[in-house]
């Protein structure tokens, strides 16, 4: 049963990652990949959020199944992001690549600890 949580949480996770993604960087006409940082921002926050109310009591194990593993695996995307950081760096936009790093990792980790914060709050 576990498993269908997970495979259930990405078949959300996978389409909404790349309509999202599609959606944020439309609207940015940079090579800055806004799409692929909004998307782990965003997992992160969720992540968060659920580890947080997981931890207070509020959220069951099967949520965190479906929405952190699951959902937030499928929505967020490491490779993606190293792979667009080094393709900033190898076409000489080595101030966006520093930017998305710092800016992913900053971002990603405030929203996780804000996550926390409210799924504490539940």
């Amino acid at each position: 049963m576990n498993w269908l949580l997970v495979v259930a949480g990405a078949v959300v996770g996978a389409p909404l990652r790349f309509l999202t993604d599609r959606f944020v960087q439309a609207r940015h006409d940079t090579v800055f990949p806004w799409g692929t940082c909004a998307v782990n921002v965003i997992g992160s926050l969720i992540l968060g959020l659920v580890t947080g109310a997981a931890a207070a009591g509020a959220a069951p194990a099967h949520v965190q199944l479906l929405l952190g593993t699951g959902l937030c695996g499928a929505l967020t995307t490491y490779s993606t992001f190293s792979y667009e950081t080094l393709r900033l760096v190898t076409d000489g936009a080595r101030g966006y690549a520093v930017l998305n790093v710092g800016l992913s990792l900053a971002a990603g980790l405030a929203a996780a600890w804000a996550g926390v914060a409210l799924g504490h709050a539940l």
